[in-house]
């Protein structure tokens, strides 16, 4: 049951409270606070732990894993171009998957409690807290998880022997998204494909939100038609 009139208090852990915004969720956390330190999501230590994370430890715990999964397809009689191909597709399909992810999953309208709760979790907290450094790459445990369906996908479309370079490919692509978001966020790019990309990330947290969901590349956002157009940049400006 939503409470009426709820007004998440920011002083104390926010998971359990934002629930109860209802249908009012939704506006809240698209009204983003600028601060480089984030709020407390939970009261247990242990759990709130799990939802930090340094932005190295993505490259450090991934990339070893990424040559580990290259080397075995090699191992297993993939010759060099062979490998370099599906390493080169694994990180293509990356690309739509980070698409599909962010517009489908980390951007679904939900107003029960759970759903709310669930969101934030998820994704809604990187829109209402946009700039806090602790919380911009995916935690281990989440990366984790994500691991099983994207090599059970690679398993599926390629040969025992190909699958492990397609999905270290994958896996590599995941790691250039986690860190291009987080330097997008708090470097100052000073070439025109970095900087194009952050503005149109920031473009897509302070002014459409409901578009541009490609991190790492727009070619998706092309595709399906979701890349903000001038014209609407323009008039979600003029509302500031």
């Amino acid at each position: 049951m939503v409470a009426q009139g709820f007004t998440v208090d920011l002083d104390k852990p926010l998971a359990f409270q934002v629930g109860h915004l209802g249908e009012a969720y939704d506006e809240w956390v698209h009204q983003p606070i600028v601060t480089k330190e984030g709020p407390r999501f939970f009261h247990n230590d242990f759990w709130e732990f799990l939802t930090l994370t340094v932005w190295w430890a993505v490259p450090v715990i991934w990339l070893p894993v990424v040559v580990w999964c290259i080397s075995m397809s090699g191992s297993m009689g993939c010759s060099f171009p062979e490998v370099v191909s599906l390493v080169a597709l694994g990180i293509f399909i990356w690309t739509f998957i980070e698409y599909c992810l962010h517009r489908f999953l980390f951007h679904m309208k939900t107003k029960s409690y759970w759903g709310n709760t669930a969101h934030y979790l998820i994704h809604g907290y990187h829109h209402k807290h946009p700039m806090d450094h602790l919380r911009l790459v995916f935690p281990p445990a989440l990366t984790a998880i994500m691991c099983f369906p994207l090599w059970n996908l690679a398993k599926l479309i390629a040969t025992p022997s190909a699958a492990p370079a397609l999905f270290g490919g994958g896996l590599f692509g995941y790691v250039m998204y986690d860190l291009t978001h987080y330097y997008l966020h708090h470097a100052n790019p000073t070439i025109p494909v970095t900087k194009n990309l952050k503005k149109s990330h920031l473009n897509h947290h302070f002014r459409i939100q409901d578009k541009g969901y490609g991190v790492t590349s727009s070619l998706w956002d092309i595709v399906f038609g979701t890349l903000p157009t001038t014209k609407a940049l323009k008039r979600e400006q003029q509302k500031y």
